[in-house]
């Protein structure tokens, strides 16, 4: 079988791709192609990945295609559906790729003190772009703002999982991943709140909650809860550091260690914390509001199977030209994100499609128009990679 190659301007811009990425750091280390991918692949299901599997469920009514819509949906608390996997896994990403980008400049004799500003400037850029997500600009009634958000997390998150790759060896990293888990379980077990006890884990009555609703300035998600609140943050620096155990392992040398064992690696890995999350859940159930242990070991092994799948077909086996579509989206993962929060992109698809569209019966009309809406995305996504404009976070 021939060997694919990585098109040309995805070779080009791999570099670049590094300091997009929400890794928090710029190095020359050498880059996956299957990271980039892979961050590509997540944010595609967010940018209308989604809308294009209800709506064939909805035209179709197909019994796989309404089972599969379903899973692209969030669990309103405990469970787990696919859906739920896009948001640790960005995470998970982000601690992959901190030893490609960080590792290489400690084994260069760089002092960690001198890395450190850049790394926590990052984390607040990203709750700060958060906060913009959420409310707008110049929102000035600060009482009714909403704080937490989803890049804020990453950025909180990240950052701290980043400071104790920096400062802590690599047994002391372990030790912080089980004691973060561990003790977030303990505190939302035992800890009693006031008027519920101790021990239920209901969105009303929980410590993660309570201490939101106590602490958290402006409005909370909703009335309840807030999903990506403070206590909430401790577990998820466990989902970065995950990843970055992930990136060690990837980044170790070849001679010692194969491509194709640590894809093996991989997946062992992935099935354990799959293992452990199910026996967990048992006691502290799978819940993404609360970012619960169980959850984190769960999404955990499912993004370390996904690497595994993405990096032994992308860097191991060497096929790479269906990549390319996912790679545009990967390099601006930030970008794709927020764009659709200031640009309105069903009316621009309305004036170039929607004339063609109305030949069709209705059914078509609604799936032609997803698929016209993502290709007009990525289009942009597109012109901004050949551009070479990228957020550089």
């Amino acid at each position: 079988m021939p060997t694919r190659t990585l098109p040309e301007n995805a070779i080009k811009n791999q570099h670049d791709s590094e300091r997009n990425s929400p890794s928090m750091a710029i190095s020359s280390s050498p880059r996956l192609l299957s990271l980039d991918t892979l961050r590509g692949f997540d944010m595609f299901w967010i940018s209308g990945g989604d809308k294009l599997m209800h709506v064939l469920a909805d035209v179709t009514g197909w019994g796989w295609s309404l089972a599969l819509a379903e899973q692209f949906t969030h669990v309103y608390w405990n469970g787990f559906h696919a859906y739920d996997l896009i948001f640790p896994l960005f995470l998970f990403l982000a601690g992959v790729s901190t030893p490609f980008s960080l590792g290489s400049r400690l084994e260069k004799g760089v002092n960690p003190n001198q890395l450190i500003r850049k790394v926590i400037q990052r984390g607040i850029i990203l709750v700060l772009l958060g906060i913009l997500y959420n409310n707008g600009l110049f929102k000035t009634e600060w009482a009714s703002m909403r704080y937490p958000s989803v890049l804020g997390r990453i950025g909180l998150a990240g950052m701290f999982a980043q400071i104790i790759y920096l400062y802590f060896s690599r047994r002391t990293q372990y030790i912080w991943f089980g004691g973060l888990l561990i003790g977030y379980w303990l505190i939302i077990q035992f800890v009693p709140v006031p008027g519920c006890g101790a021990g239920l884990i209901t969105p009303e009555c929980n410590p993660a909650t309570y201490l939101d609703k106590t602490l958290l300035p402006g409005r909370m998600y909703n009335t309840v809860y807030d999903p990506v609140g403070i206590l909430s943050t401790l577990p998820a620096i466990s989902t970065g550091l995950l990843g970055i155990f992930a990136g060690n392992l990837l980044r170790a040398n070849e001679q010692t260690m194969p491509k194709s064992r640590k894809a093996v690696w991989l997946a062992l890995s992935g099935l354990v914390c799959l293992g452990v999350a199910l026996l967990w859940n048992l006691v502290f159930p799978i819940n993404k509001i609360l970012w619960s242990s169980s959850f984190v070991l769960l999404t955990g092994g499912f993004s370390l199977l996904l690497l595994a799948l993405f990096y032994t077909i992308i860097d191991v086996l060497n096929w790479r030209r269906w990549t390319f579509f996912f790679i545009v989206i990967g390099m601006n993962s930030i970008v794709i994100y927020m764009i659709g929060k200031f640009i309105d992109f069903q009316y621009t698809t309305n004036a170039l499609f929607g004339g063609l569209l109305s030949f069709f019966p209705e059914p078509i009309q609604a799936l032609g128009s997803v698929v016209a809406t993502i290709a007009v995305l990525w289009g942009f996504m597109y012109f901004l990679y050949k551009q070479k404009l990228f957020l550089k976070l």
